[in-house]
């Protein structure tokens, strides 16, 4: 078994958290503020362009150095070698765990039965990039000679939430390529997109590994059935393209075997986009922002494997989820990025965080007594100022949350920008720090609300000691957002490894596809 099974709450660092926790479960933000000039310097890391702020957390050096502590206990090191060398850490399954070869640009070979994967990688990427420079430069033409000027991406799951988050995330950088998902099962989902498309001039990315997967195949037909009431059977080679293994359902389907992608049972669906499955990625934003993301997960993937843990971004933000998670008892996590381009980030990460590590059977297949998965959700800033911060500020649940923001705006607007950079950074320190019942009388006493002091002090009083944590990139750039997403991929492997679950198998999805088929026959 390649991994050491533990149960965290056993280790001797959880018996001390334990007591910790007891002890200093009452700290007042605020206070620490004013003990400890420093505290911002202290408890933040820095990566080239990325700062992580993670002062304002219901933390002292002590609790940073138990977690850290109990991070060496589960033998975290020695887990993140296997998950990077490709050791099979997806023991339910029999698989390797390596979107991280995906991006890797070094020397070293990585093997997978007993074969180095790295130049079927590169192969890979050499086919992506030409095929999207011939449908961005206008080469490739459909049916009637014309060049295509939308792209339609079909698949779900992963298949579709990867990419679709992360060319909505690079926007900024498209090309005149028009890029559209489909993904629900929901025929009005597909006849919408399909209302306002030219069959002339569109291209379809079928992303199934096993060419199967119901939502998708449907979708798949039914476009083909509206592509070939314009066409002919011999025109959806140069319309369609698949990403998939099975090869003999691709050709049935009509796709030519030089227009078939790989997929590889080392990578999971959810941390796919770095592959072939990032293929609408490439078409919408250009090859070389496609290879700068892939640099930037490097980039993170690199810290994440040699940075002590104190220093280490990924593995402090999973330690810090468990401190929440499992002695403060929060049930959830919210992911606010303070840029509308990541308005699909907190759905992406729902998925990979949920699918991941909503276990509750250890690796020794017994029924753990303790909580795992955190429940993710999220949305963008200021919008969510004026929808569900109420309850996160003045509410009875406890809810940690990531601030994710930019420096420099991309459109330069610099009047907007520095009134959101206003409020990305007022949130935080209101969290933090809240308002006290002397606050409020003077600002009523002031205001001349007098006769209202003794009705509307309570209502206006914030307790603050809500946790935050800053992540604060220089700008939206494809690199940047390739650190970011890399960097919660890794948080979530620690999480994993903490709470001795296998993070990297799905099995709670079958059930219901299992009996859906059944009903769907009877």
């Amino acid at each position: 078994m390649a991994l050491k099974n533990y149960n965290p709450t056993k280790t001797n660092s959880w018996y001390k958290l334990s007591e910790h926790f007891n002890a200093s479960q009452n700290i007042v933000l605020k206070e620490l503020f004013q003990n400890e000039e420093n505290r911002k310097g202290k408890f933040s890391i820095v990566l080239d362009d990325l700062e992580v702020d993670y002062s304002k957390n219901k933390i002292t050096q002590e609790t940073i150095d138990l977690l850290v502590e109990l991070a060496n206990e589960v033998e975290l090191k020695d887990a993140i070698e296997k998950y990077f060398t490709g050791e099979i850490i997806n023991a339910t399954e029999g698989r390797a765990v390596l979107h991280t070869a995906l991006r890797s640009t070094n020397e070293d070979a990585i093997l997978v039965d007993g074969k180095d994967i790295k130049p079927k990688i590169q192969t890979t990427l050499r086919k992506i990039r030409a095929f999207s420079n011939k449908v961005i430069s206008g080469k490739w033409k459909g049916y009637t000679g014309k060049s295509i000027t939308d792209v339609v991406n079909i698949g779900i799951g992963g298949s579709d939430l990867g990419p679709d988050m992360v060319v909505e995330s690079l926007k900024f950088y498209k090309n005149k390529l028009n890029t559209h998902f489909v993904s629900n099962v929901d025929g009005d989902h597909v006849s919408e997109v399909l209302r306002n498309l030219n069959p002339e001039t569109t291209l379809f990315v079928i992303v199934s590994k096993t060419f199967t997967t119901q939502e998708t195949i449907s979708n798949a037909n039914t476009i083909k059935n509206w592509f070939l009431k314009s066409a002919s059977i011999f025109d959806v080679a140069k319309h369609f393209v698949a990403v998939s293994t099975n090869l003999d359902a691709v050709y049935d389907f009509g796709i030519d075997k030089n227009n078939v992608f790989p997929m590889w049972n080392w990578v999971g669906g959810r941390f796919s986009l770095w592959s072939a499955v990032g293929l609408s990625i490439s078409l919408a934003v250009g090859f070389d922002h496609f290879r700068g993301l892939l640099d930037g997960a490097e980039e993170m993937d690199n810290h994440f494997r040699t940075a002590n843990f104190e220093e280490n971004i990924p593995v402090v933000l999973a330690l810090l989820s468990v401190w929440y998670n499992n002695f403060y008892g929060a049930e959830t996590e919210a992911i606010l990025p303070y840029t509308q381009y990541l308005s699909k980030l907190p759905s992406y990460l729902q998925q990979a965080v949920m699918e991941s590590n909503g276990k509750g059977v250890d690796r020794n297949g017994e029924e753990v007594s303790y909580q795992t998965g955190t429940i993710v959700w999220g949305s963008t800033g200021t919008n969510m100022q004026h929808a569900f911060m109420q309850l996160v500020h003045q509410g009875t649940k406890l809810i940690p949350a990531d601030f994710i923001g930019f420096k420099t705006s991309l459109h330069g607007l610099e009047d907007h920008h520095e009134k959101l950079m206003a409020n990305y950074k007022a949130q935080m320190d209101a969290l933090a720090f809240g308002k006290t019942k002397e606050e409020v009388h003077l600002e009523l006493k002031t205001s001349g609300d007098l006769d209202k002091i003794n009705s509307l002090l309570p209502y206006k009083v914030f307790q603050g000691n809500r946790p935050s944590n800053a992540i604060l990139f220089e700008k939206l750039t494809p690199k940047a957002l390739g650190k970011l997403i890399a960097l919660y991929e890794h948080k979530i492997f620690v999480q994993g490894i903490i709470w001795n679950i296998y993070s990297y198998d799905q099995f709670g999805v079958e059930l219901g596809k299992e009996l859906a088929k059944k009903i769907l026959k009877k």
